[in-house]
């Protein structure tokens, strides 16, 4: 690292061109700077306006072409200098530095304007006329410091003269860095610390690169990194003078194995304050990561082309992995990861991606809130069935290095599933419909340990629930529970594929609610419809809920005859209240794993296949009497031209 300035020169920053655009008071020297740099000389006459002005892709370090903007700052031209700023990949602002009063405007006019215009690109104030200073002045520093705190957009203040050739070539280096290797990414300059994303991947790289893991980078995995970086190995007195900078300025930057994470932090940071992002840059891309610090999208290969009633599972070597992982960050060996354990162990991930719905609260917790194994592989069993880019992504981040491919299974179509009559898959979703208040929050609830509460609180968007379900053969299979609020069936159903990824749904009523079980029967009608109409069909159950309050009058008869009409089983009673959940979770994965059975049939659909039946004799009639009328027409010619033969 200690080589790492100079060798960041022919990194790849993912860009072909840069765009800066020039604007600022008139006569502040805009057109002059932008001749200056192109021709090296000092312009007698310059245009109002320069035409615009590319700089060769060899004529800066980083070997990216640099197009130059010239701008006007009149009235008339008010709207092409909104349209070049909002082009803009950096903006070069000028003042003049023999007159104060364009220093003034920058603070009154121009970067409030910047603002206005919502240009969220680097700033690059330019002191122009720097031969025509008066030495009386206060320092640029003095002046500037105030004014960049207050507009933290403000990359870099230079000043430069075009006449006399001072640091005109700076300042378009500067800007092109700014948007090369930006600080905003990496750096806050208001508490003057690496920002977290930038300090979770930085940490992602120390770990990746301590191949002994013993939490430090010994001299011979430090010369590694360097070389995979730079492509310059580290002499000895230069690993020596690094751990030296860092051991003087914080001792616990310093082991005996070597440098530590948090002197690896301190050296990136120390670099960023002296101006050398470009070296912090350099790791981060040599590492995969884009200008968002996140992996870039080439390392994240879609290996996910599936139908749309095919679903993505981790494979056993993934779980296998996860299962290490676990054990690794279960620090104190109690079964469970802590919240604290949780997030450290997603610590070289950009974020926590189970803190937001739908993976929040989908997983069993014990009281400390800790997450058992079995409720981590059901989070990622969850994570994978709804966004196997995201999962993939995480596995990665969290130090998965195998190939992405062997992460992963497609299962079979369910299609296909449902022909062969048995299914292959290890885990299940299951849609939870039902009416208002008939118990399917409290259903999936108890799914994940949670105790029973007689409060009743609508849930107006879809909710999950994750767990491990044992089967009777001593198997494990993971059901994810989709609870759809019946305020949203209408939605779904509008969509012709929403069953596809549907394993099972089971239909919740409250048993003791007349109005309830009329409303379940006609929500289990919709659905069976729209599997027949589109060839989702789904294996469907009926819950009885609430078993513990008296049922309303013929409520059994009322569910068995409809069960039994539909063609699938009778209802199952619970009642999560007396803890009564008589096996349905199993029973729920058993239905699922027969994907041929318990398929509901409307007297629509029996009547197509009625049709189709009558349709499928008829033909076969047609076909067998046309097969005789060939035949017979063959016995006749054959029998004439016997007697021909014979006359």
């Amino acid at each position: 690292m200690a080589g790492g300035a100079a060798g960041a020169g022919g990194s790849s920053v993912g860009r072909t061109s840069v765009r800066v655009v020039v604007m600022g008071e008139a006569g502040t020297g805009k057109s002059s700077l932008i001749v200056a740099v192109a021709t090296e000389s000092f312009p007698e006459n310059v245009p109002h306006v320069m035409p615009p002005t590319r700089l060769p892709a060899d004529y800066y370090p980083d070997r990216v072409p640099l197009t130059i903007i010239d701008t006007s700052s009149r009235p008339e031209n008010k709207a092409k200098l909104i349209a070049e700023c909002k082009a803009a990949d950096a903006i070069v602002l000028t003042y003049a530095c023999d007159r104060p009063s364009t220093l003034d405007r920058l603070s009154t006019y121009w970067l409030p304007e910047l603002r206005r215009l919502e240009a969220k690109v680097p700033v690059i104030v330019v002191g122009c006329k720097l031969d025509l200073r008066d030495e009386q002045q206060v320092s640029l520093e003095q002046v500037m410091s105030p004014i960049m705190q207050q507009y933290r957009e403000i990359e870099t203040c230079i000043e430069c003269s075009a006449l006399r050739q001072i640091q005109v070539q700076e300042v378009f280096y500067y800007a092109q860095k700014a948007v090369l290797h930006p600080t905003a990414p990496l750096f806050d300059q208001e508490t003057q610390s690496l920002k977290p994303h930038c300090v979770r991947a930085l940490k992602r790289i120390f770990i990746l690169c301590d191949h002994d893991r013993d939490g430090a980078l010994s001299d011979s995995e430090l010369n590694d990194f360097q070389v995979r970086c730079f492509n310059a190995p580290l002499q000895q007195t230069e690993i020596a003078g690094v751990k030296k900078v860092v051991q003087e300025k914080l001792p616990e930057g310093v082991s005996d194995f070597g440098l530590t994470l948090t002197g690896f932090l301190f050296l990136h940071a120390l670099f960023i304050e002296k101006g050398r992002l470009e070296t912090t840059w350099t790791v981060l891309r040599k590492f995969g990561y884009d200008n968002d610090i996140k992996l870039r999208d080439d390392l994240l290969p879609t290996i996910f082309k599936r139908a749309s009633d095919q679903t993505v599972e981790l494979t056993n070597e993934a779980v296998d992995f996860l299962k290490g992982v676990f054990l690794t960050f279960d620090i104190d060996s109690d079964g469970a990861l802590r919240p604290a354990e949780l997030d450290d162990l997603f610590s070289t991930a950009p974020e926590s991606p189970w803190s937001e719905a739908p993976y929040k609260d989908a997983a069993d917790k014990n009281v400390l809130g800790g997450l058992s194994l079995e409720g981590f592989l059901s989070e990622w069993a969850l994570m994978t069935l709804q966004d196997p880019a995201a999962s993939l992504a995480n596995l990665i981040y969290i130090g998965y290095t195998g190939d992405p491919a062997s992460a992963f299974q497609i299962t079979r179509k369910r299609r296909l599933d449902r022909k062969k009559q048995q299914t292959q898959r290890n885990v299940f979703q299951c849609f939870v419909f039902g009416p208002r208040n008939a118990g399917k929050t409290t259903l999936l609830n108890s799914f994940i340990g949670r105790t029973f509460s007689e409060k009743y609180n609508p849930t107006t968007s879809d909710r999950f629930a994750a767990n491990v379900v044992g089967i009777h053969n001593g198997d494990k299979k993971i059901l994810v529970m989709r609870e759809i609020p019946e305020i949203k069936v209408k939605n779904l159903l509008s969509n012709k594929e929403s069953l596809a990824a549907c394993d099972i749904a089971i239909f919740v009523h409250d048993s003791s609610n007349e109005e309830s079980w009329k409303r379940t029967k006609e929500l289990l009608v919709q659905v069976a419809s729209h599997g027949e109409n589109t060839g989702f069909e789904v294996p469907c159950l009926i819950i009885s809920a609430k078993d513990d309050l008296d049922p309303y009058p013929l409520a059994v008869q009322d569910s068995t005859r409809v069960s039994q009409d539909m063609g699938i089983e009778t209802p199952i009673p619970i009642s999560m209240k007396l803890r009564d959940h008589n096996d349905v979770f199993r029973r729920i994965v058993s239905a699922a794993q027969q994907p041929h059975l318990s398929i509901p049939e409307t007297e629509a659909g029996k009547s197509r296949k009625q049709y189709q039946r009558l349709l499928n004799r008829s033909l076969t009639f047609v076909s067998v009497g046309a097969a005789v009328a060939v035949v017979g027409l063959g016995a006749y010619r054959i029998y004439a031209a016997r007697k021909n033969s014979s006359g």
